[in-house]
Formats: structure tokens, C-alpha cells, sequence
């Protein structure tokens, strides 16, 4: 059954605050733009965008999401060695979509290096200066707000710090309700220690970015 839904947000705050496209159909957008900077290739069919890694189970419509069609992220990948084990930084969502790596969409024309860094800052307050950061391939992030026809693709920035003796302050800040180094020597171990020290779940877009990450 081909279901349709689009948050009301989407079309009242979501375009008064800018982070919804105005337009209520696809098919009077110019696509070619859109697909040439996608960094992941999908498809228009009918003028309508197809989400490349469909079905999602809302066929039409945007789910909770504004833009139609691809919307860039960055998301900083930042672990820590401290007290023999490894840590992660995570952030608390303030949606209510559980702990999630901190990051954003990528401004236009802003490398998603720079925008992972820049959230980073934001979101936590932690300032990375000296350590090298690698920035791996676009993925696509299933993010439970995505729809066939609208989808989130996030660029990783890994930064691994050395021995610590103490691990640097940070504190949730912008959309973050709050941040947290979170034990991780395992997936396992970061699930664990985000359930009995926080009550919390991994944001489901990130869960297999993170299995991959803590194999």
C-alpha cells in the first residue's frame, strides 16, 4: 500500500524558519541541479524524486523531513583512548530521536569536512586543533524521518586522540539537549553504557555507521 505523509511542520514553521522547501510539488522543480550535486545518484520518475534506497514506507509525501529529494549531513566521528579503554563523543537529539554522533547538514557551498568540525563546535563545544581528521565517503543515513521522496546522505569526519589522561569537557549546546563521552570499546559495550547510564538508544540512522565503526 503506497502511503502518503508529510509532517504538518514541514509546510508552517518548516518554511517561515527556512529549513523546508516552499514548493508542495516535486514536479516544479528543476531537478538537473539537484542530481548533479547529489552524492548519491538517484532517479526522477514523473518529476517526483526516488529515494535510492526506497522503500522506506511513506511513498509520498516527506515524512518528517523539508527538502525534497537529497539533503547533505556531516557528522563528526570523534573517539578518545582514556582509563584503557575508548570513548566516544555522542549527543543527546533534542527531537526525542536518541544519541546520535554530533553533526548537521552542510551549508551550500561548505566543504562536509568543515561542516562536521563546525557542528562538532556547535553542539558540544569541544575545539579539535592538531589532530588529524580523515573524511570518508558519503553514506546514506536511514534516518527514521526520511520517505521515498525525501532522504538524508551524511559525510563521516573520523578523528581518533590520543592517549588522554582526562577526557576534555563538553557540554550539549544548539539542538543537542546534551553530550557525552560514552564507553565504546564495543558496539555492544556503547549500547550498554548508553541504556544504564543515560536510559538511552542510538539514534537509528547511526546504528549501522557505528557497527561498522566499533567492529
Amino acid at each position: 500500500m503506497s502511503r502518503e505523509y508529510t509532517h504538518p511542520d514541514v509546510l508552517t514553521i518548516g518554511v517561515t524558519q527556512g529549513w523546508a522547501d516552499p514548493e508542495t510539488d516535486p514536479a516544479r522543480i528543476d531537478w538537473a541541479p539537484r542530481q548533479a550535486a547529489a552524492a548519491i545518484p538517484f532517479e526522477v520518475i514523473d518529476g517526483r524524486p526516488v529515494n535510492p534506497f526506497a522503500p522506506t514506507g511513506i511513498r509520498y509525501g516527506r515524512n518528517e523531513l523539508g527538502h525534497w529529494g537529497e539533503k547533505l549531513a556531516a557528522d563528526a566521528i570523534v573517539t578518545a583512548t582514556c582509563g584503557g579503554g575508548r570513548w566516544l563523543l555522542m549527543v543527546e537529539r533534542d527531537d526525542g530521536h536518541g544519541w546520535a554522533l554530533p553533526g548537521g547538514c552542510v551549508d551550500p557551498g561548505e566543504d562536509p569536512g568543515a561542516a562536521a568540525v563546525r557542528e562538532l563546535e556547535e553542539e558540544t563545544g569541544l575545539v579539535v586543533d592538531g589532530w588529524p581528521w580523515e573524511v570518508l565517503p558519503a553514506r546514506y543515513a536511514p534516518d527514521p524521518r526520511a520517505s521515498d521522496e525525501a532522504w538524508m546522505v551524511t559525510v563521516p569526519a573520523v578523528v581518533d586522540l590520543a592517549p588522554l589522561a582526562v577526557l576534555p569537557p563538553v557540554a550539549g549546546a544548539d539542538d543537542a539537549r546534551r553530550a557525552e563521552w560514552i564507553h565504546a570499546d564495543s558496539y555492544r559495550g556503547l549500547v550498554d553504557d548508553l541504556e544504564s547510564t543515560f536510559d538511552g538508544r542510538v539514534f537509528a540512522a547511526h546504528v549501522a555507521m557505528l557497527q561498522a565503526l566499533l567492529s
